[in-house]
């Protein structure tokens, strides 16, 4: 009898261990898409339908319990959210919590599960597209703000002097945070701060205009960062990173270009490795790739485009040492899969060690942002005058 109860009791603990329990859930909204997540210790299965009239997607968690977690699912929900109209949440039996997302107009959806990465346990993504997406539209309306400033200036440009279009990648974003300080700075906050404060500046020149990939806290993948930078005919692309490493004491900032060999350092090995795991962190679905571009293309452009990512690199570095001790005295090369652009010219900046305290103290302040913004800016400009290989920027002052 004793036996029996003590199997009994083994079974009951064991069956109250295996339990999937929902730990956290976010809601990220962005221009081209809405992203919910739901972080449990185990993989979610889930059955989900689209309902009209009105719009809304029901996805129904099984062997999944209602929790507080589930619970703030309803108040994560942004009022300006150009998706998400709001969720609700409810426990539809026993073993079933029912996800109801009511959409502010016609979507389509995505649903994938991500395994354990890093400080992240399981996560089912949802995804919610509009219908009419137009990610090109969004991006163009950044374009056209700055011409509507400049009517008064357009009958005195001449056509061949088009201006000169920077795409500004704000690093990480979303459930991807980045490096984090000593004192808990998220990377993808800072990167994001310098990159408004770079389009600002850079908007302010003429012949010149700027784009943010990101301009908000959610996460864009790495191969859509290059193809949205193509999209708008961008001439260079410039990513902002911040360094983090184990040792508290290293310093400086760094500018790096697409090696088409190998990393020129362990370090910069080591910068690309994490810069790469980005798409692991920040959740992509295995369907979400771009298309590989073809062969003769990557062949015929590429060593011509890191050619001129190194001038661009070099300029900037010298502009950046004004303002900051810099990590190496040379532009280092690496595989990172966000300056694969076989076409723009493309760097990725690491504008100082996010894990050093004085560094993160510097990069959590607006004026040296500011000083940051305005040394990577004196550097373009410097490219384009004396290093660019872009015939129409010749008069460029």
């Amino acid at each position: 009898m004793k036996l029996i109860f003590f199997n009994f009791l083994f079974l009951f603990s064991l069956a109250a261990t295996a339990e999937n329990i929902v730990n956290a859930t976010r809601v990220w909204p962005a221009p081209d898409y809405t992203r919910v997540t739901i972080e449990s210790s185990s993989a979610i299965s889930n059955d989900q339908m689209m309902l009209q009239n009105p719009e809304r997607i029901v996805v129904d968690l099984k062997d999944i319990e209602l929790n507080d977690a589930l619970k703030q699912l309803s108040s994560q929900v942004n009022r300006l959210d150009p998706n998400i109209k709001k969720i609700r949440v409810a426990q539809f039996n026993p073993k079933v919590t029912r996800l109801v997302i009511d959409l502010k107009a016609l979507a389509s959806v995505k649903i994938f599960s991500l395994k354990p990465f890093k400080e992240y346990k399981h996560r089912l993504v949802i995804d919610v597209y509009p219908k009419e997406k137009d990610e090109l539209a969004n991006l163009l309306k950044q374009l056209e703000q700055k011409d509507n400033t400049q009517q008064s200036n357009k009958s005195i440009i001449p056509e061949k002097n088009r201006s000169t279009i920077v795409a500004i990648d704000a690093g990480h974003g979303g459930e991807d945070s980045g490096a984090r300080g000593a004192k808990g700075t998220y990377e993808k906050v800072i990167t994001l701060q310098i990159s408004k404060k770079l389009k600002k500046i850079i908007d302010k020149e003429p012949f010149m205009q700027a784009v943010l990939i990101r301009t908000g806290d959610y996460y864009v993948p790495l191969a859509k960062r290059v193809s949205k930078a193509r999209k708008i005919k961008a001439d260079i692309f410039i990513s902002i990173h911040a360094d983090a490493f184990k040792k508290r004491k290293v310093r400086g900032s760094s500018v790096f270009a697409l090696s088409e060999k190998g990393a020129t350092s362990a370090f910069a090995k080591f910068l690309a490795n994490n810069a790469n795991e980005a798409d692991l962190i920040g959740g992509v679905s295995i369907d979400d790739k771009e298309p590989i571009l073809a062969r003769t293309l990557l062949d015929l452009s590429q060593s011509a485009t890191i050619n001129d990512s190194l001038k661009l690199g070099n300029h900037v570095l010298k502009e950046i040492k004004t303002v900051n001790k810099l990590h190496k005295k040379y532009v280092e090369q690496a595989g990172f899969a966000v300056l694969k652009a076989p076409d723009i010219p493309s760097i990725l900046i690491e504008t100082a060690f996010i894990s050093n305290r004085k560094e993160e103290a510097n990069l959590k302040s607006a004026a040296f942002q500011q000083k940051l913004s305005l040394s990577i800016l004196k550097g373009i400009k410097k490219y384009i005058k004396n290093g660019s290989s872009i015939a129409f920027y010749t008069e460029y002052e």
